[in-house]
């Protein structure tokens, strides 16, 4: 063979490993495996719970979610994208989450943004354009992870004034800008099995799902007295809605949906585990897990950390 042949070969066998890595789908995201995240949304319904009740294994990835930021005023009006904060301030104040974060080295704390409603009103994404939420977003919010030292943002807008593209740019755009910034190093979203909602996050998933790191599905918004099989098959439906994403099993703590730690939510989990689909457990919420002692955030973490 020519030495003028060799540049030509190695250009085709670099062509055909570039044709090989675009067509094949695990490039586009690899299977995640099995995972010890436990995260826990607090603070939304103001039942003084700190940080500080909640059992924390040190065997286990450990997130926190204040809930909620709103980018709407204490008047229950609409602000574009400027953010304030509606969690339970007294008791999860910034010293507060320094101080779990300086005791327990595998704490993280986010915040999420939205909610269902905001001083009874239902928390609408609702932007003026696109350009200006984004501004006002990452300037309003660079200030509240700045002021509490906070890792991560969770989305969780149930109820829209905006067409699901608009929501996808603004929200992408708005974890973009987070991450390249060095401002979080996270990212999750919180849809639930509804159509209006589905469309929203499934459009946000198409186009920036590479920059989300969670998929903190709302598997507790289905009926009451939902059944081990049928959870299993809600899980690969929506594991297969956000393909690739690390979608996190969950429940409500009072056990008013859902499958319930009660009625078999960690036979569930076992059999995801089995899987090698159990990329972590989240929790709505500590509010309520206080009056009952955090007796599933225990076997929760406790499940996670045992291998299988």
């Amino acid at each position: 063979m020519s030495n003028m042949a060799l540049p030509k070969l190695k250009l085709i066998f670099t062509l055909f490993f570039l044709q090989t890595l675009l067509t094949s789908p695990t490039s586009i995201r690899a299977a995640p495996a099995n995972s010890d995240l436990f995260r826990e949304y607090i603070g939304a319904q103001f039942k003084n719970v700190k940080f500080s009740d909640v059992p924390i294994n040190p065997n286990v990835e450990f997130h926190f979610i204040l809930s909620f930021a709103i980018d709407y005023d204490t008047s229950s009006s609409p602000t574009n994208g400027k953010f304030n904060v509606f969690w339970d301030s007294d008791n999860l104040s910034p010293s507060q989450v320094s101080s779990i974060k300086n005791q327990h080295s595998n704490v993280k704390v986010a915040f999420s943004l939205g909610g269902d409603s905001v001083n009874g009103v239902p928390a609408e994404f609702k932007p003026s354009s696109i350009d200006s939420w984004v501004s006002n977003a990452v300037s309003s919010l660079t200030g509240i992870i700045q002021q509490y030292n906070l890792d991560g943002i969770d989305i969780d807008y149930e109820h829209f004034s905006a067409d699901p593209a608009t929501f996808s740019e603004c929200i992408g755009k708005l974890i973009t800008t987070l991450k390249n910034n060095g401002v979080i190093s996270f990212a999750s979203i919180a849809p639930f099995d509804d159509d209006q909602v589905q469309s929203h996050y499934l459009a946000l998933w198409k186009s920036y799902g590479h920059l989300i790191d969670y998929v903190n599905f709302q598997f507790y918004a289905y009926d009451q007295g939902t059944t081990v099989s049928q959870f299993i098959n809600y899980f690969k439906t929506q594991s297969s809605n956000y393909n690739g994403g690390k979608v996190l099993a969950s429940f409500i703590s009072d056990g008013s949906r859902g499958l319930s730690p009660e009625n078999g939510f960690f036979t569930a989990c076992d059999t995801l585990k089995s899987e090698q689909q159990l990329h972590g457990i989240f929790v709505w919420s500590a509010d309520d897990s206080k009056a009952i002692g955090f007796r599933y955030e225990e076997q929760s973490q406790n499940f996670l950390a045992t291998p299988h």
